[in-house]
């Protein structure tokens, strides 16, 4: 046991020293044309920090006194800094990221032997990449605009202060309303919207659109849709924005058709020709969308404002009135109730509403049935898309969308029932 613990602890006092090592060879490489001695620390003094903290870890743990690691902390700060202060009046500098970096050795030098050698490993990795990636970040920041930091700043603030203070538990006595699942539904339409935004604005136009289309719909493809029909309203290049709209709901056919193939791979017989070919209409009018705005030189697209926080709130709110009745309908009538619940269920989500359908699969509810439910799910969710390109979209991108969901349910309808005969 004695041979082991010891093993363990020289591998964790390793540790330490590599997370030093690591973030002293950036620290040094920033300074490699400093003078020999003219700075107070280089990669060995941050890997002795590292190790010094992590020794101090070994020493307070092996004679069980916590208070040894925050004096071993002090002293070492104080020192670090004494000598920082020294350099740093010599050199008219003004810049504590090496004092704060080595103070965070230090400390994480000390958890990794006395906590998680995995955490520490990661925040020493992490540690690493963001003192390397200064010239990245004051760029990036130097060309955000006021609108998009502060729309970062409030996606942070939904994700870092709400999220954790909603209660993660159904408050109706159905099961429907869970407000964390539902605000952290709002933080993925609004991160989805600002994602499109920069990605419209990084990437060429069509290239841009693609990518938040696809990546996008893996999420939510009824968020998407809302962001490119918003975005319509002020753009040149409709064509484009209808054509990503397309690329997602062929994204979202296929999501559906994966989540089938993992719960109930029995039903893909059945289900798998009507929603590969509705969503082979899909791609394919939206890739012909997007060939077409490509060859208009004079299409734009404004990126437009990074989300619409009313918008992506007011489709949260309904969400939840969609979820609420689902589960009251689910609750009270069960498999009776099966179309009523996909129908209101799958206005808001097609996952929910797929879930609602699989999990009731099996010996109470017949296989055409659930394939039948499933295939309504997908329709309606479709159509509630179009209702949102209508009311949110311009009439051109309305039109081009709408077109092509009615032309995919439409093959998808007829293959279904071609199989069935």
């Amino acid at each position: 046991m004695a041979d082991l613990f010891d093993m363990e602890l020289a591998v964790r006092l390793g540790t330490a020293l590599a997370i030093g090592l690591v973030v002293g060879v950036e620290r040094g490489w920033r300074e490699r044309t400093a003078p020999a001695g003219s700075r107070t620390a280089g990669v060995r003094t941050y890997a002795l920090s590292g190790l010094l903290g992590g020794v101090f870890g070994a020493v307070s743990s092996s004679l069980q006194s916590p208070w040894l690691v925050g004096l071993g902390f002090l002293g070492f700060s104080f020192a670090f800094a004494v000598f920082k202060l020294r350099e740093a009046i010599h050199d008219d500098d003004f810049s504590v990221t090496g004092v704060v970096a080595a103070f965070a050795v230090f400390i994480i030098g000390a958890y990794a032997v006395i906590g998680s050698i995995q955490i520490a490993a990661g925040a020493g990795a992490a540690l690493a990449v963001v003192l390397a990636s200064r010239e990245f970040l004051h760029g990036l920041l130097a060309r955000l605009s006021w609108a998009e930091l502060r729309s970062a700043l409030m996606i942070l603030g939904m994700s870092a202060i709400v999220l954790p203070l909603l209660p993660n538990h159904a408050i109706d006595p159905f099961g429907g309303i869970n407000l964390h699942e539902i605000w952290l539904f709002a933080i993925l339409a609004a991160s989805i919207s600002y994602i499109g935004y920069l990605a419209i604005r990084i990437f060429p136009p069509q290239h841009g659109i693609v990518l938040a289309a696809v990546t996008g719909a893996l999420i939510s493809s009824t968020a998407v849709t809302m962001d490119l029909a918003r975005r319509s309203r002020k753009a040149d290049a409709i064509s484009g924005l209808a054509g990503g709209a397309c690329l997602a709901g062929a994204v979202f056919i296929l999501r559906v058709l994966t989540l089938v193939a993992v719960l109930r791979p029995s039903l893909l017989v059945p289900l798998a020709p009507g929603c590969l070919a509705a969503a082979l209409v899909f791609g394919i009018i939206g890739a012909a969308l997007m060939w077409r705005s490509a060859r208009d030189e004079d299409a734009a697209i404004a990126p437009g404002n990074p989300f619409d926080i009313p918008t992506i709130l007011a489709f949260a709110s309904v969400f939840a009135l969609v979820a609420f009745t689902a589960a009251f309908l689910l609750d009270q009538f069960g498999a009776r109730g099966l179309f009523a619940t996909v129908l209101i269920a799958a206005i808001a989500d097609v996952d929910a509403a797929s879930l609602a359908v699989l999990r009731l699969a099996g010996a109470n509810v017949p296989t055409a049935t659930t394939v039948s439910a499933i295939f309504l799910a997908i329709a309606v969710n479709a159509l509630t898309k179009c209702v949102y390109a209508i009311a949110l979209g311009s009439h051109h991108f309305a039109l081009l969308f709408c077109g092509a969901t009615v032309a995919a349910l439409s093959l998808g309808l007829a293959a279904y029932l071609l199989i069935e005969l």
